[in-house]
């Protein structure tokens, strides 16, 4: 093992230089993306018996919300197959009980081929979490094999040449902070965590990936401090080393994973929340715990983190949300509360709304959230030319559209680097010769369909090859 990790590191560190520069441009073109279908998902558990199929949940989500992110607790090969030529970004996870095994180079290539690599490109599989809240536990040998686990699946990534479009990282609790309060003094508890949290945190920065928590202001809020954890107006925290100011319990969670990651040098993570919601109904007598309170909780926190606000400590970021859960879950064990996090009921109806339904919910106009697909294609739709096919825009197609397409195949981590300044494609510099490059990237990926280039009927579908002088289609 130890020789096979001597091999793996300095692969490592020879990619981490392209993998930091990707995961930058990445984050340029996702700060554009303004607007809540660029950061807010779903967590997709499955602990029941009343669920409705897959493919159901992803034609729902698809045409019904404006969420296009999913996070898993594990690879479900129907709940992956479900979610093909979607767009929505997914995230797999593997279960804690299989970290050991996974540190093992052969174990995780053989993971990834089983896995991962059926379902590529036609989902949008953008990372996976190995194990969840692994630092929290007492089991050493899971504790001790994460990063090494962590390495050597992004090794067997890059075998694949995945390691670009698919990340690698491992959602926390709170539980990993030593102190919290206030938000300043955060730092990471000593013993298991001290001897992994700066090693993950360095596999982190070199690969580009997010560092993930699971704030829940649910399980920290007390009688008195119930308007703090729900956004209400209240008298609010004085950070007095910083003089600053916490109206919501939310962002003090946040920035004391802020302050603990910038004392051992890495500030510079993005943090993204893995986790975090209110139940719509808990124990008799539980205060706060009802479906107002909940839907009060997840349409603020949705506003709050999409703001552009930030946090004290982190202004003027959006951060990408997964809100626990996306559906009621009757087989959870625990109190009545873990069973009834869900925004929607088996059946699909909304639990509560909270501005996530689209046409419906009193919301906006739909967001430009997937513009590839028109109307539903139930089965795939080949190719009949026998030759191959490009996918373009049509003439005359509106130029704030074709923007949005461009904005839509680069936000999913396609490749967009040739319509950047200095990149191949980059001139003619117009949005039309920028969105005929992108939409044909997406075309290509996913198994060039009719449905692969309809871009909300900006697209069309040509024999002629659109390549020109260095800009190869």
């Amino acid at each position: 093992m130890e020789k096979a990790l001597t091999i793996l590191l300095p692969l490592l560190t020879l990619f981490s230089i392209r993998d930091q520069i990707c995961s930058l441009l990445y984050s340029l073109t996702s700060y554009w993306l303004s607007g809540v279908q660029g950061s807010i998902g779903v967590n997709y558990g499955t602990v029941a018996d009343n669920l409705p199929p897959p493919s159901q949940v992803a034609r729902f989500l698809l045409d019904s919300t404006i969420i296009n992110r999913v996070k898993l607790y594990d690879t479900n090969q129907e709940i992956l197959q479900a979610f093909a030529h979607t767009g929505i970004a997914i995230t797999v996870a593997v279960p804690n009980n299989l970290i050991p095994n996974l540190a093992n180079l052969n174990f995780s290539q053989q993971w990834v081929k089983t896995n991962i690599v059926p379902h590529i490109p036609a989902t949008n599989i953008v990372r996976i979490v190995v194990g969840n809240e692994v630092l929290s536990t007492t089991d050493n040998s899971v504790v001790s094999s994460l990063v090494p686990a962590m390495q050597t699946l992004h090794a067997a990534l890059i075998g694949e040449d995945l390691d670009r479009r698919i990340k690698v990282s491992t959602p926390h609790s709170l539980a990993i902070l030593s102190s919290s309060s206030p938000p300043s003094s955060g730092t990471f508890k000593q013993g298991n965590v001290a001897l992994v949290i700066k090693q993950l945190l360095g596999f982190l920065r070199a690969t580009g990936s997010p560092f993930m928590i699971n704030p829940y202001p649910f399980f920290g809020y007390s009688g008195n401090t119930l308007d703090y954890a729900m956004f209400r107006p209240n008298s609010g925290v004085l950070d007095e080393m910083t003089d600053r100011k916490y109206t919501n319990m939310l962002d003090a969670q946040l920035d004391a994973t802020y302050s603990a990651m910038k004392q051992l040098g890495f500030g510079d993570l993005e943090i993204i929340i893995a986790e975090t919601g209110w139940p719509s109904k808990g124990d008799p007598g539980q205060t706060g715990v009802d479906t107002e309170s909940a839907q009060e909780f997840n349409a603020k926190l949705i506003k709050h983190v999409m703001s552009g606000i930030g946090t004290p400590l982190m202004p003027n970021k959006t951060f990408e949300t997964y809100i626990f859960a996306l559906f009621n879950e009757n087989q959870k064990p625990g109190p009545i509360s873990e069973r009834n996090f869900g925004l929607f009921q088996p059946n699909m109806t909304p639990v509560y709304k909270v501005g996530i339904l689209r046409h419906t919910e009193g919301s906006a106009s739909p967001s430009y959230r997937n513009p590839v697909r028109g109307k539903p294609v139930r089965s795939p739709v080949p190719r009949t030319d026998g030759g191959k096919t490009w996918c373009i825009p049509k003439t005359g197609a509106n130029e704030d559209v074709l923007q949005m397409n461009i904005d839509y195949v680069c936000g999913l981590g396609f490749d967009c680097q040739p319509i950047r300044e200095g990149g191949r494609c980059f001139y003619p510099n117009s949005v039309r010769a920028h969105a005929a490059y992108a939409m044909n990237v997406y075309y290509q990926a996913t198994g060039r369909h009719e449905y692969d280039c309809d871009f909300r009927q900006t697209g069309a579908i040509t024999s002629s090859n659109p390549s020109y002088r260095r800009c190869k289609y």
